[in-house]
Order: C-alpha cells, then sequence, then structure tokens
C-alpha cells in the first residue's frame, strides 16, 4: 500500500497516521447488512443528484445533518436539500461512505475534497472520535506537507473548493509547505549542482531545479503566492526568475483571441491578467536576473494584449536600465495603434528616458565620491553609453523611411542623448539623410531644425564628402561642412594639430577639470579630440606628400631652363591657393599673427621681382 492512500480499515504502525474505522470488521459487516436490510429512510439533494441514505448513520458523525433533522421537528421527515456543498456530489458520496464505514483511501487528490466537505457537514470530534475532519488533517500534516509535490497536486486540486479551502488554512499550509521544500532542495542538492571548472577553478551552476517546472500547472493566484512565499523563505532569485520564465512560456502560449465586429479584434482576459500578475512579480526581483529577451517578449504580448499602463512602464524601465544590452530587432516593436507609425517609437523613447535616467544617476554618484582620475577608460557605464548610440543611431535608420513617422517624434528621440554617446555623427547623418530622402514635404525651417541636431566638426571625411554635395540638405549646413574642412585643410599646411579653440580644449582637459564639466564630458571630448588629430595628422601628411611632387616639378622646371615669365606665373599661382586657404581662417586663432606675416613676407617678394623683372 502507498504512503499516499490510505484505507479506512487498515492498521498502520505507531508511526503512521491511524486511519483505522473505530468500527471492527465484524460490527461494520453486520451493521452493512442492517442497512442493506432495511430501505432507507431518508433522500438527500446534492447539487441535482439525489441519494437514498439512512439518517442513523449521518447524524452520528453529521453535526449540519444532526441539527437540520433536529430543527424540522418533523419525526417522519423524508427529505433534505444541502446547498453549497464543496466538492459537489462528488465529495458528499466520500462523507456518506465514510459514515457508513466503506473502505476507501485518501490520496492527494481528495484529501482537499474531504476536509472541505468535512468542515461543512460539521464533522467534528464532538460527534465522534477521530471524525473525517481529523482524519484528514492528519494526512494533510503527516504526508501533504511534508512533500512539495504533493503539496502541488493538492494545491491543483482545491480548484472550486474556495472560499472554504481559504477557511480551513488548506492552501496556506500547503504554499508554505512548497516554499518550504524548495528551500530545503537548494540547501540539500546544491552541491550536488555543482562543478568545478578544471581550468578556471570556478564553481558554476549545470541544472535548474525540478520543481521549475511543477509550478507551472498552478493558477495565476495561488503562483504568486507561493513566489511570495518563496521569497520570505530565502530561495534563490535565479531559480525564481527561471519559474517565471517558464510559467510565463507555458500559460501564454497560443493568445486567445475573439473577433468583435464593433471594436475590431480583441483577447481574452485570462492572458492579460497572468502578464500583470508576472510583471508584479518581476517587479521585487534584481534587474539584471532577468534576461532582456524575456523581458522584450514580455513587452510585445503586454502591448499587443492592452495590458494596464503601469506593466508596460514597468516592462520599460527594466528593460530602460540594461538597454546596452539590446539589439536592433528589439528595439522595432510594431505599433498596436490604427493610423500610425510603423512600429512603436512611444516606447522606445520612454525606454530611451529610463536609460539616460540611470547614466545621470551614475554621473551623480560618480561625481560624489570619485574625481576623474579614477574613471577607467573601459568605463563599464560609458561603453554602455557609446553603444546605446550607435544602437538609436542604427534604429533611426530603420524607422526613417516611415512616412507616416512625425518629425517631432523622430527629433525627440535625437535629441535625449548627450553629446558624448557618439564619437562621430556618421550614422546620425544617414538616419537623418535618409528621413529627408522620405519626407520630401518638410519645410526649409524644419529642414533646418533637423539639421541642426548634426555636429559638423564630428563627420568623417566621407560623410563631408557626400554632404557637400548632398542637394537636399539647407544650404546652411552644406556651408557648415565645407568651412570645418577648410578649417581642417588649413590645421594640416600650418603643421598644427588643430586650430586654437581645439588647443584650448586639450589643454584644459589635460590639466585640473572645471567644475562644470562631468568627468564623462572630458574622457568624451579627449576621444573625440584624439580622432580628430588622427584625422588631421592624415591630411597633413597627403598634404605634404603633394608638396614634394610640385617641389620636384619645380626642379625639373629649372633643369629645363624654362622662361622666368613661366616660373613667375607658376609661383604667383601658389601663393593665390594659400592666399585662398587662409581666407577661412577664424580671426580668433592663435597662429593668426604668424600666417599675416608669412603673407606679408610673400608679398613683399613679389614686389621684388615685380621690380627686378621691369
Amino acid at each position: 500500500m502507498s504512503e499516499s492512500a490510505f484505507p479506512f480499515s487498515a492498521a498502520k504502525p505507531a508511526t503512521s497516521p491511524q486511519f483505522c474505522n473505530p468500527i471492527t470488521t465484524r460490527s461494520r459487516d453486520m451493521l452493512c447488512r442492517i442497512f442493506s436490510d432495511v430501505a432507507g429512510d431518508i433522500t438527500l439533494y446534492v447539487d441535482g443528484q439525489s441519494f437514498l441514505l439512512h439518517k442513523f448513520p449521518l447524524v452520528s458523525r453529521s453535526g449540519k445533518i444532526r441539527k437540520m433533522v433536529m430543527d424540522s421537528r418533523d419525526p417522519d421527515l423524508s427529505m433534505l436539500e444541502l446547498r453549497g456543498v464543496p466538492g459537489g456530489a462528488e465529495a458528499f458520496e466520500l462523507a456518506a461512505k465514510f459514515c457508513y464505514g466503506t473502505n476507501f483511501e485518501i490520496t492527494t487528490t481528495n484529501v482537499a475534497h474531504l476536509r472541505c466537505i468535512a468542515e461543512y457537514l460539521e464533522m467534528t470530534e464532538v460527534y465522534q472520535e477521530k471524525n473525517l475532519i481529523a482524519r484528514a488533517e492528519t494526512y494533510l500534516s503527516e504526508i501533504v506537507v511534508q512533500s512539495l509535490e504533493k503539496s502541488l497536486e493538492v494545491l491543483c486540486s482545491c480548484d472550486g473548493l474556495r472560499p472554504i479551502a481559504e477557511e480551513v488554512g488548506i492552501l496556506d499550509r500547503c504554499v508554505d509547505a512548497v516554499a518550504i521544500n524548495a528551500s530545503k532542495e537548494q540547501l540539500v542538492s546544491g552541491l550536488a549542482r555543482l562543478e568545478c571548472d578544471d581550468e578556471s577553478g570556478k564553481l558554476k551552476m549545470h541544472c535548474q531545479d525540478w520543481w521549475v517546472e511543477d509550478l507551472s500547472v498552478l493558477k495565476i493566484d495561488i503562483y504568486q503566492r507561493v513566489i511570495a512565499s518563496m521569497r520570505r523563505t530565502g530561495v534563490r532569485s535565479d531559480s525564481i526568475v527561471q519559474s517565471l520564465m517558464h510559467y510565463a512560456q507555458t500559460s501564454l502560449k497560443g493568445i486567445e483571441r475573439r473577433h468583435n465586429w464593433e471594436s475590431g479584434i480583441v483577447v481574452g482576459d485570462k492572458q492579460r491578467v497572468i502578464i500583470e500578475a508576472l510583471v508584479d512579480l518581476l517587479a521585487t526581483e534584481n534587474i539584471t536576473t532577468v534576461p532582456l529577451s524575456f523581458l522584450f517578449g514580455m513587452l510585445r504580448m503586454a502591448i499587443e494584449l492592452a495590458t494596464s499602463l503601469g506593466s508596460r512602464l514597468e516592462l520599460e524601465r527594466r528593460i530602460g536600465f540594461q538597454l546596452e544590452l539590446a539589439s536592433l530587432d528589439d528595439l522595432l516593436i510594431p505599433s498596436s495603434q490604427p493610423n500610425d507609425s510603423v512600429f512603436d517609437v512611444d516606447t522606445v523613447h520612454r525606454m530611451l528616458v529610463n536609460f539616460i535616467q540611470r547614466v545621470e544617476e551614475d554621473d551623480s554618484e560618480d561625481s560624489s565620491h570619485c574625481g576623474y582620475e579614477s574613471l577607467s577608460i573601459k568605463s563599464p557605464s560609458h561603453s554602455s553609453v557609446l553603444k546605446v548610440g550607435r544602437l538609436i543611431d542604427g534604429y533611426l535608420a530603420e524607422i526613417a523611411p516611415d512616412p507616416h513617422l512625425s518629425l517631432s517624434k523622430f527629433m525627440a528621440i535625437i535629441e535625449l542623448l548627450p553629446d558624448y554617446a557618439r564619437i562621430i555623427d556618421d550614422g546620425l547623418y544617414r538616419a537623418v539623410d535618409i528621413y529627408l530622402k522620405a519626407h520630401p514635404s518638410l519645410t526649409e525651417s524644419e529642414c533646418k531644425k533637423l539639421c541642426k541636431l548634426i555636429d559638423c566638426q564630428k563627420l568623417s571625411q566621407e560623410a563631408a564628402n557626400h554632404a557637400a554635395q548632398n542637394d537636399r540638405l539647407p544650404v546652411q549646413m552644406v556651408v557648415g561642412v565645407l568651412y570645418f574642412e577648410q578649417l581642417r585643410l588649413k590645421s594640416a599646411l600650418s603643421g598644427n594639430s588643430g586650430d586654437g579653440s581645439f588647443s584650448q580644449r586639450i589643454i584644459s582637459s589635460s590639466g585640473v577639470q572645471s567644475a562644470a564639466v562631468s568627468p564623462r564630458d572630458n574622457y568624451a571630448s579627449l576621444r573625440r579630440e584624439n580622432r580628430e588629430l588622427k584625422l588631421e595628422i592624415t591630411r597633413m601628411r597627403v598634404r605634404l606628400s603633394e608638396l614634394e611632387k610640385e617641389q620636384a616639378f619645380m626642379k625639373q622646371g629649372m633643369r629645363d631652363n624654362r622662361s622666368q615669365e613661366h616660373s613667375k606665373a607658376f609661383l604667383s599661382s601658389i601663393s593665390r591657393g594659400i592666399g585662398r586657404i587662409a581666407m577661412f581662417s577664424p580671426s580668433q586663432r592663435k597662429h593668426q599673427k604668424s600666417t599675416k606675416k608669412a603673407q606679408v613676407s610673400d608679398a613683399k617678394s613679389r614686389r621684388r621681382q615685380r621690380q627686378s623683372a621691369s
């Protein structure tokens, strides 16, 4: 006989619960023969089913039936109706068998029904020793709560037994039993699940808890209570997250839909309730323990199911805090609103706001207890910002061709990222160019407003060349691109690493930082300036090669005894070229005086040549 099945007539050892009927086998057989020979004297109606029974065995164990018979004051009472019977006619039949002493087994499947029907019929020790309540309680205490698996089976059998199952405490005891046994499982089997990596010497977990999948059979309200109890008993957070993920995958497969001709597609409430409950459970877990792919999947379902705003905002907040781990496909969430853009831009905007808030909080914490010297080049915070900058530029390029995407939403995402999030603006320029091409109806003022978000100084040589010939760009931006390109060329010719203001930025950033500039801003500025220096050095090498070629050409001309007029024309063309380049130099450059002196000396030499020629 299994430990989960206890016949009332079987005797057990002293260490096990005694489920033997107080009536002996001989007496029970005699009683059964008597009742089989005597016609039933009372009919009980339970949920539309009738039971022809005898008053004596019922009133001897059930306080409720005894009171009903006494209250009727009819010695010939032949009919009673029981309403609201927990477990229905099936549970009442088991209770009636118990009253007659019929042999049957208590199992995890029927113990909850027996305990609830016994409470309903008031089958207490007052009316009979070792009555049905006591026997069901013994089985629950000594068999069910000692096992996680049996506790889950009893919880699953409690459907339809509320509220009486709550009143007698079956749910609370089984919920706590599941949590306590899960915690014991982790303590006992934890060492068995650890493997030692010979190379690294680190311990690692290689399998998940077996009960993770078993919890998926519970109703969502019971599941919430189990998870809350597990947290109180100290179950590992990663095990809870695995259980949440498995529960979501199991319960949300194939979202049910029903068609409503007035409001279109409407989804059932069951999945919506599950989503909102799981989000509430996630809210108390550590953010880094929840995989980002699972959060994005939950968010997509939450949007499709039109869950509460609070649930969607919580998912967006958790995603925003680790947005640097997201991919471009994750952000391409289809819009659920009719006559709107193809992708849900508002959701991505809110996630980006959460990310920026996290960065600002990190900045404030860093500035409060550390200086710039402690900011490592491999700072995870700054690398995260750069990753998100590249991710958002790619996202902007993907959504830019959408003809229904408004300019305000497009610009709002661009303006959110700080300046140090982009080392170069090539990705942003590409996205803006795609948007201008897909929206030819933009006014000139709107184009100017959009293009002002691009920093012409942060364009690469290739992007600057493309922008200089781009007819879709406003004239002001094209002029700005050409202006900064001339500055770079002038800087290369003059042999300086950069213009005056650029040098000043390097000097100021290499010294003590200003209180108004954050360490992250200085770091991003240094990275950008370092890149510009490398570009300037490359341009200087190219220009030096061109000058060497010109010098070789001049020497060859002198060897061929070219005419003096040709030499004068050649020198004057070089002077005019240098003069045109000098026109683009701003008056604020530190090397302005040296450039003017060079120009004056060139002019004097030309006058002396003219005088000698005359």
